[in-house]
């Protein structure tokens, strides 16, 4: 349930088509995917998860994988 709400979270944040796959998705590997979206997407994480990324973890965000990983330090939990 939450790793959807991710997925979905990217799509949107990066103007991605519905069934875009993201669990692979790197930092600027998309042509979308560059320094201000960055900073959309994590507004948009942020917003979606209630929670405040802080800088480290900003700057860190570099993967779809590294998003989760970071998440659940903030209580996210993916698993359930």
């Amino acid at each position: 349930m939450e790793l959807q709400r991710l997925r979905e979270t990217f799509r949107t944040a990066l103007d991605l088509p519905a069934d875009a796959p993201v669990d692979d998705l790197h930092y600027q590997d998309n042509d979308k995917w560059d320094s201000l979206a960055h900073m959309s997407l994590v507004a948009a994480i942020e917003d979606e998860f209630s929670v405040m990324i802080d800088t480290d973890d900003v700057i860190n965000m570099s993967s779809f994988a590294e998003a989760v990983r970071i998440l659940g330090k903030y209580g996210v939990d993916f698993d359930a």
